[in-house]
């Protein structure tokens, strides 16, 4: 796989991603971009796609506490070069899927689901016979590219098929929202739901924060 080519899709995930969270435009720079979050717990992130040790090393040299680094690169390889003041968050994986309708069928007996679309933000939420929270998710819609971000399902309403319910309700509503690719970040619990519903892996993602002085 070409460094172009995971640039490309990196580049894809933070255009939705920032369009998913509300997050400031992403602002270039040779080795990345800087997106400005504004959370107490995420001031900022720098994302690279193709992280050199000289550019980790610099920016873990001069970013304050609440800043991330968001590095397409194994765990082992890049932890070495942020520095001691700096945690290693949940290991991730980028992961992407040509984008196709995909009827979601209807939920399980007992479940309701309610999909909206707000400043272009796709939202999917899943309740349960009692009216509590079961599942959600969004996407963030970037132009021909939909972002899916925080799927989440309620630990006692797992193995339903809720997760895939979710997803496919999130990509048939990005399909008919005129995107055509979906890029994601999953964690290794997602993962093995997104594999069966035909994402595929393309490059690992180690994330670290910087600890509050």
């Amino acid at each position: 796989m070409s460094e172009d080519r995971l640039t490309g899709w990196v580049k894809q995930w933070v255009d939705g991603w920032t369009v998913s969270r509300g997050a400031a435009d992403p602002v270039a720079a040779p080795w990345g971009w800087t997106v400005d979050v504004g959370l107490s717990r995420e001031v900022a992130r720098h994302v690279l796609p193709e992280p050199r040790e000289a550019d980790v090393r610099r920016l873990a040299a001069s970013a304050p506490p609440g800043t991330w680094l968001k590095l397409f690169a194994p765990d082992e390889v890049v932890r070495p070069w942020a520095g001691d003041e700096w945690e290693m968050d949940v290991p991730a994986f980028l992961m992407t899927l040509p984008l196709a309708p995909a009827p979601a069928g209807p939920p399980p007996a007992g479940y309701t689901v309610t999909t909206w679309t707000r400043g272009g933000v796709v939202k999917v939420l899943v309740r349960s016979g009692d009216g509590r929270l079961a599942a959600r998710g969004q996407a963030g819609l970037a132009g021909r590219i939909a972002v899916p971000d925080q799927i989440e399902t309620a630990p006692d309403q797992r193995r339903r098929g809720l997760g895939a319910l979710t997803m496919r309700t999130l990509q048939n509503a990005a399909w008919e929202a005129r995107a055509r690719e979906g890029v994601l970040v999953g964690t290794p619990d997602g993962r093995a739901l997104y594999e069966a519903l035909g994402w595929t892996l393309r490059s690992p993602l180690a994330s670290l924060t910087r600890r509050e002085d």
